[in-house]
């Protein structure tokens, strides 16, 4: 089976839950706190979830909090490539809740940041690994540089995965094209894929597999395309032609997490050898029991998924074709 590696940021999820947000210079009463592994630990625990075999690449600090990040990975088998920075601790991400599921963030700066391309180097993708790059990662020289020295380096069958978040579209034009030069695979919500489409100059469709198919040429090489829009499932382009997944809308209590549980779900289901249609219907599956429990590392298993799908009807058996 392929590997699933991730080289972005494993932080701690401080999550506060609030009845809405505080004016600017006022105060709120929380309903809880947490603390929690979050950024790519929630995409690597999602997919070692689903039985894949899974390495962080990236950095973690000296320090309470990339203990409590090292803790979660072992605790779901999943490897740590490179040792620990000296001297620093991991940084956080302060996550406000709204009941409507609504989630506002503020993060700081850690030793997550301190890649390089040796520390990179150590988690050896061979061909048929999938490699997970995050736009947040692109944002800043300490992590975008070494990022983009490194990965033209790698085995030509080495799948090269982009999940842009918020940041990709607003990086400088010279950045965004030395990413998707190498990207194999780009996994977007609707949202950030508009926004690409815009900074290149092109009208972003309204219909979601038309944005998904918009977005694929942007890439090298045949390139896979998944764009989500929550509840409503997401959209592949594969191969030449693109398929709407539907979702399975759910009441959220919290959608924290709830993308990244799509991108490991789904990247495990490749790994396994699973078609891309498929494997997206069981990653909306996945996303979809995720925003139901609280918690950035709620992602279901693959037996979950498979209770799931059988719970809501033989309308939603994958078709043979898939």
């Amino acid at each position: 089976m392929s590997r699933v590696i991730h080289t972005g940021q494993a932080l701690v999820d401080v999550v506060v839950e609030v009845p809405d947000l505080p004016a600017r210079g006022q105060n709120v009463m929380a309903s809880s706190v947490a603390d929690y592994a979050g950024g790519a630990v929630t995409v690597l625990v999602a997919a070692a979830r689903f039985g894949a075999e899974c390495v962080h690449a990236g950095a973690h600090g000296t320090g309470p909090h990339g203990d409590l990040v090292r803790a979660a990975l072992a605790a779901e088998g999943i490897d740590v490539s490179a040792p620990p920075v000296a001297d620093l601790d991991t940084g956080i991400c302060v996550v406000l809740i709204e009941p409507s599921a609504e989630r506002t963030f503020v993060t700081t700066l850690g030793a997550e940041r301190r890649i390089s391309v040796d520390s990179l180097a150590t988690s050896d993708p061979g061909p048929g690994d999938l490699v997970c790059v995050t736009g947040f990662s692109l944002a800043l020289d300490s992590t975008r540089d070494p990022l983009l020295e490194w990965l033209p380096t790698l085995h030509p069958d080495v799948v090269v995965v982009l999940d842009p978040g918020s940041a990709f579209a607003r990086l400088p034009e010279h950045v965004r094209t030395a990413m998707l030069d190498v990207t194999d695979v780009w996994s977007s919500n609707a949202e950030e894929a508009e926004d690409l489409l815009r900074e290149v100059g092109e009208e972003p469709p309204t219909d979601l597999a038309a944005l998904t198919a918009a977005v694929a040429p942007l890439l090298r090489g045949d390139a896979v395309a998944i764009v989500r829009d929550g509840p409503e499932g997401c959209a592949v382009h594969v191969g030449g032609a693109t398929t709407a997944v539907p979702g399975f809308p759910q009441t959220p209590v919290d959608t924290n997490g709830a993308g990244d549980t799509h991108t490991g779900a789904l990247l495990a289901e490749v790994a396994a050898g699973t078609p891309w249609v498929a494997g997206c219907r069981r990653a909306n599956a996945a996303a979809a029991i995720k925003v139901t429990r609280r918690g950035p590392q709620s992602a279901p298993t693959s037996a979950d998924v498979d209770e799931f799908l059988a719970s809501v009807g033989s309308s939603l058996v994958t078709p043979p074709w898939c």
